[in-house]
């Protein structure tokens, strides 16, 4: 029979040990959250990014390859739209002069590189380049420019208050459904927060709409100034009381890639009162605190 003293020490013994379990777990649980993105991982992908477009310069097919995921797209500054075959076939006719500015931002197993650099086309663009981290290496998930205007320039048209005799607006696509098989509930929770974000527009819902937009996001498109968070806030208060008409475009088609928590949206865009060209879109989202932000937009208007 253990002894009086026996037992006490037992239940330290029991206690130190539940202890260190417990410590043990909360180690492990915040190591499963730092393994998405390890230390080092933005040098790893500005590495990578660098290469890809070296090797565009010096036509190295089979090293931009290796760069690239089976899904790559590159948008050039029309709004051409070029696939992973027909981009590594004619590798050199779409290599741009080496970036500027270049900034590396991770959200999740998605890294948004952005920058500006000289074109193959010849203009001067702002780019936005997403990765993902497939199989433990970063590949590019698309490349897209787009020109922007001229310093001091307005960053939007301002829609027109309604006349007599407007009709009213629905907005079905995408407020309501958008042409895309939803995959997983992540996607469904992308896509969901997408909509929220259309339908705030058309709403004049400045609140509800920053739910959903992330502090840094800017919005990029052609021939416009960048349009901050900020600006796109004051904007829609600004709609709201000239009682504007707001629509959004619809989507054509549109491809979501999500890898832990972060993802791409990559569409291609009509506006149905024809009140702008047809674009593409390159979007950024991060999942925080369990909601999905949109942390930036790249709209490449189709020429």
């Amino acid at each position: 029979m253990p002894s009086a003293m026996q037992a006490p020490k037992r239940r330290a013994a029991q206690r130190f040990q539940l202890v260190a379990l417990i410590a043990a777990l909360a180690v492990a649980a915040a190591a499963g959250l730092k393994a998405q993105v390890a230390p080092g991982e933005d040098a790893a992908v500005l590495a990578a990014d660098t290469a890809l477009g070296g090797a565009m310069r010096a036509d190295d097919k089979s090293a931009a390859r290796k760069l690239l995921s089976l899904q790559f797209t590159y948008a050039d500054e029309n709004g051409a739209i070029h696939e992973r075959k027909e981009f590594l076939a004619d590798l050199k006719s779409a290599a741009p002069a080496a970036a500027a500015n270049v900034k590396v931002n991770i959200y999740g197993l998605v890294a948004a590189v952005t920058g500006s650099r000289k074109s193959a086309l010849g203009g001067d663009v702002f780019f936005l380049d997403i990765w993902a981290k497939q199989k433990g290496a970063w590949r590019a998930l698309t490349m897209q420019d787009v020109v922007l205007a001229a310093e001091g320039a307005p960053a939007a048209a301002k829609p027109a208050a309604p006349g007599a005799e407007a009709k009213p607006y629905e907005c079905k696509n995408p407020c309501q459904t958008v042409p895309y098989r939803v995959r997983s509930p992540t996607e469904q929770d992308i896509v969901n927060a997408f909509q929220a974000i259309e339908k705030a527009d058309v709403d004049h819902d400045a609140v509800e709409w920053s739910k959903h937009v992330g502090e840094e996001f800017v919005l990029y498109r052609s021939g416009r100034a960048p349009s901050p968070k900020s600006e796109r806030i004051a904007a829609i208060e600004e709609q709201k009381k000239n009682g504007a008409v707001v629509t959004v475009a619809e989507i054509d088609n549109m491809r979501l890639s999500a890898y832990g928590d972060g993802a791409a949206m990559i569409a291609s865009q009509v506006a149905a009162d024809a009140s702008r060209l047809p674009y593409r879109t390159a979007r950024v989202w991060a999942k925080r605190n369990g909601q999905w932000q949109m942390v930036i937009s790249v709209q490449t208007e189709i020429k």
